[in-house]
């Protein structure tokens, strides 16, 4: 749902992410990835659930850094700041002039007064509990 609603919000509704919004991406799209892994190799479920948890762990540290910068707790680092792009020709300068950089600490959209970063500091916590929770599940019926 998070990535559904990522991709609606960007290319219907018109909203451009900034860097760390595709970063905060990264581990939903891992998540799946291993859930994906864990039902075609159901023997190894404790070393996905362990997975998980750092997926979310990482998840929630990246969204409580980009909440710093939102909240003018953080300076932006490169990683907002950058295109990665090599401009070479003066035609690439003058197209890169043209593209809209959406800055990190700029939230361009917002449910009920909060930005989608909160919102996903708020899902990675919960998605880290629950990873937790099946670990020991999981480790519990091993034993």
């Amino acid at each position: 749902i998070s990535i559904i609603s990522a991709y609606f919000i960007e290319y219907v509704l018109g909203h451009q992410p900034c860097n760390l919004c595709l970063i905060e991406r990264i581990p939903y799209v891992l998540a799946i990835i291993i859930l994906i892994l864990n039902y075609k190799f159901k023997e190894d479920q404790i070393f996905y659930s362990v997975l998980l948890l750092l997926v979310f762990l990482f998840s929630f540290i990246i969204s409580l850094y980009h909440l710093g910068i939102e909240q003018g707790l953080i300076d932006e680092s490169s990683i907002c700041l950058s295109s990665n792009k090599d401009l070479i020709t003066k035609e690439e300068i003058l197209n890169s002039l043209q593209e809209i950089r959406v800055s990190c600490k700029d939230v361009t959209f917002r449910v009920f007064d909060l930005s989608l970063t909160t919102y996903n500091i708020i899902i990675s916590i919960l998605m880290f509990l629950i990873s937790v929770k099946i670990y020991f599940m999981n480790n519990y019926k091993k034993k």
